[in-house]
C-alpha cells in the first residue's frame, strides 16, 4: 500500500535534496581559495549569525543545562566533523565520488536506528535501500575514468557520512523536547564553537579570496548549511531517522542536474540510467506492504 502523499513532507524532502546537492560543486569551488578548516568555520559562522538573529526575533530560549553536553556532542559530529571531513575528502576525490559516499548516510542511519532505537525498517525498506545505493553507485562511478582506489579522501568522506548519521539518529529525542527549529540552532552553534579553534588566519583568507568565491561560501553558509538541517529535522520529527534520510539517495542525481544547469555539464547515459535506478530504490523504500504484516506488528513497523 502506497503511503498517501504529504505535501509538507514532500516539499521538505525536495528542499533538502536540492540544497545539499548544490553543496558539492560549491565546496569544490570554495576550496580553490579557502582551506578545509576555514571553509567549514566561515560556513558555520555565517549560518550561526543568521540563526542568532532569528532566535532573537522568535525569542528562542537556551537549552537546559543537563542537555548541553549531548547537544555539544551532536553539534560536533553533525557539523564540525561532517563538514571538515567532507572538505578534506573533496581535495583528493571528485564531487561524484563524494556524493556517492555521503549517500551511504541513509544506510548508516538505518543500521544505527535499528540497533539503538529499534526502528523496524521492514523488507521493502531494506530492498529499496540496496537498490537506491546501487543507483547512486551507477551514477557516480559509471562516468568516471580514474580508478576507485581506497585513499584518504574516501576514508574521510565515509567518516563524514558516519558522523552525520549519528547526528540524525540521536537527535530524535531532543527534537521532541525542544522542537526542530531550536534544536537545529543549538547544534549549529555548537559546531561553530568547536570550529573556532581554526579562527587564526580566517580574516586574511577572506581578504585574499576572490569575491566570487567568498560569495559561494556565503551561499554555502546560508543554504546548504542551515536550511536542509531544518527541513530534515522536521522530517525526522514526523517520520523517524531512517525514513527521513531515505530520499538522500537522490542527492547525487540532483547534483548532476545542478551541474548541468550551473556548469553546463551534460549528464551522461550513466547518470540517466543510474538516476532511474535510484528513483526505483527510493520508491520501494517508501511503500508498505501491510498485507504481509501481522496485525500486531503494523503499529510497531510504523516509523516514529
Amino acid at each position: 500500500m502506497i503511503k498517501s502523499l504529504d505535501l509538507k513532507l514532500t516539499s521538505a524532502h525536495l528542499i533538502t535534496i536540492t540544497l545539499w546537492a548544490s553543496a558539492f560543486p560549491g565546496i569544490r569551488a570554495a576550496l580553490t581559495a579557502y582551506s578545509p578548516e576555514h571553509l567549514s568555520l566561515l560556513r558555520l559562522l555565517i549560518g550561526s549569525l543568521i540563526l542568532m538573529l532569528l532566535a532573537f526575533i522568535q525569542g528562542i530560549h537556551l537549552p537546559r543545562l543537563k542537555d548541553v553536553p549531548i547537544i555539544l556532542l551532536l553539534g560536533f559530529l553533525g557539523f564540525s566533523v561532517y563538514q571538515t571531513a567532507l572538505n578534506y575528502g573533496e581535495q583528493t576525490i571528485t564531487a561524484g565520488i563524494a556524493s556517492l559516499l555521503v549517500s551511504t548516510t541513509p544506510i548508516f542511519t538505518a543500521l544505527l536506528a535499528f540497533l539503538f532505537l529499534r526502528e523496524k525498517l521492514g523488507f521493502w525498506r531494506w530492498i529499496g535501500s540496496i537498490i537506491g545505493f546501487s543507483g547512486v553507485a551507477y551514477v557516480s562511478l559509471g562516468g568516471i575514468t580514474e580508478s576507485f582506489s581506497l585513499n584518504i579522501g574516501i576514508i574521510l568522506v565515509l567518516v563524514a557520512s558516519l558522523s552525520e548519521s549519528i547526528y540524525f539518529v540521536f537527535q530524535n529525542a531532543y527534537l521532541k523536547k525542544y522542537g526542530f527549529v531550536p534544536f537545529t540552532m543549538y547544534t549549529i552553534w555548537s559546531g561553530t564553537i568547536f570550529m573556532m579553534i581554526f579562527s587564526p588566519g580566517l580574516g586574511e583568507a577572506i581578504i585574499n579570496a576572490p569575491i566570487d568565491i567568498t560569495l559561494v561560501v556565503i551561499y554555502l553558509g546560508i543554504f546548504p548549511t542551515v536550511i536542509p538541517y531544518f527541513t530534515l529535522a522536521y522530517i525526522t520529527s514526523r517520520t523517524g531517522a531512517s525514513e527521513a534520510t531515505s530520499s538522500l539517495y537522490l542527492t547525487p542525481v540532483a547534483a548532476f542536474l545542478i551541474a548541468w544547469i550551473w556548469l553546463g555539464e551534460v549528464p551522461t547515459t550513466y547518470a540517466i540510467i543510474g538516476g532511474l535506478i535510484t528513483f526505483v530504490g527510493v520508491y520501494l523504500s517508501n511503500i508498505r506492504r501491510q498485507s504481509f504484516q501481522p496485525t500486531s506488528l503494523k503499529s510497531v513497523n510504523r516509523v516514529v
